[in-house]
């Protein structure tokens, strides 16, 4: 069954997540969507000093939104943000350094930032991470899980109360089409057992997560718009470092940067996307499956359940 979800994903993947792809399904995009004004509203971007973090974040400030950078790397995001506001014009651009892998620093940033700050429109859960050997943060928690999974449960869950104040608030995840070959495993959610480890799969393994937290919000914060989303082969930083030899493959075919963002930008500002229903997955601006035909990746509703109880249990540990 491994074998059948790889070929057909990765066929898949060939007709659609590549540049020729992005340009077949732009064909059918609204030019009007995107033009829209983000003026007075305030955006948060993890992971926006390179790559499609980047791109959502430098887009959102040249329509006029007040964005906040949460970034690792203190020097490269203060070059960023300078590199955003000469681009723009737009100097109400901040950034929060704050490292992912440690979901403590997470906890104690969103904290602050809802007791100082009284306005935030969209949440864009866009940081990232594919660590090819298991390694473990301060805490002993896996640093994949910690990145891609727990950190974006705290940020989301404590600033739901902050965004449920504003206007049209939305919270995107920048996700992976990857987690179509992954059934949500809640046996091995820090990847003890996964003898020998195996970065790409506990990657997508953390994207399935994703989507089904994603689901489990919409359910429970009907106020808030949630969506998450495939942004495609893309050629960033992260794919580069992460995954060099499908990159030296593929390099020809890959989807630029902003190509890759297009779809998260849409569901961060478009009033296109709040038609949808909240809870869902996209690739090029529409709503799609979330499991491949006949691959019995869909989890139970008592395994999804467990996800949720656990990622809430984790999260206690972490208040002051």
């Amino acid at each position: 069954m491994s074998l059948f979800r790889n070929l057909v994903w990765f066929a898949k993947g060939m007709r659609e997540y590549t540049k020729s792809g992005y340009q077949s399904a732009s064909k059918s995009f609204n030019s009007l969507d995107l033009e829209v004004p983000c003026n007075g509203k305030v955006y948060m971007v993890t992971g926006a000093n390179s790559g499609i973090g980047k791109v959502i974040a430098q887009e959102v400030a040249k329509k006029g939104g007040t964005v906040h950078m949460v970034c690792r790397n203190k020097e490269r995001a203060v070059a960023a943000k300078q590199e955003i506001i000469e681009n723009t014009g737009n100097e109400n651009v901040e950034v929060h350094v704050v490292d992912m892998s440690e979901p403590k620093q997470v906890y104690r940033f969103a904290k602050d930032f809802v007791e100082s700050h009284d306005v935030l429109n969209v949440l864009v859960n866009n940081a990232g991470c594919m660590i090819n050997e298991r390694e473990l943060n301060s805490d002993g928690i896996e640093k994949n899980f910690a990145v891609n999974t727990l950190s974006v449960h705290i940020l989301t869950t404590l600033l739901v109360p902050l965004l449920s104040k504003s206007v049209e608030p939305r919270v995107v995840t920048v996700s992976s089409g990857g987690m179509l070959v992954q059934k949500l495993n809640v046996n091995d959610l820090q990847f003890q057992s996964m003898i020998p480890f195996d970065g790409t799969m506990a990657y997508a393994q953390n994207k399935r997560q994703q989507v089904i937290m994603t689901e489990k919000y919409a359910e429970k914060y009907p106020g808030v718009h949630f969506s998450c989303m495939h942004p495609g082969w893309a050629d960033t930083p992260g794919v580069r470092t992460s995954m060099p030899a499908f990159f030296e493959r593929m390099k020809n075919r890959l989807r630029t940067a902003e190509e890759g963002a297009d779809t998260a930008v849409w569901l961060a500002v478009s009033h296109a996307a709040l038609k949808h229903a909240s809870g869902m997955f996209y690739q090029d601006r529409k709503p799609v499956s979330t499991h491949l035909p006949l691959a019995w990746t869909k989890a139970s509703a008592a395994e999804e359940d467990i996800l949720m109880n656990t990622l809430d249990e984790m999260m206690e540990q972490f208040k002051c």
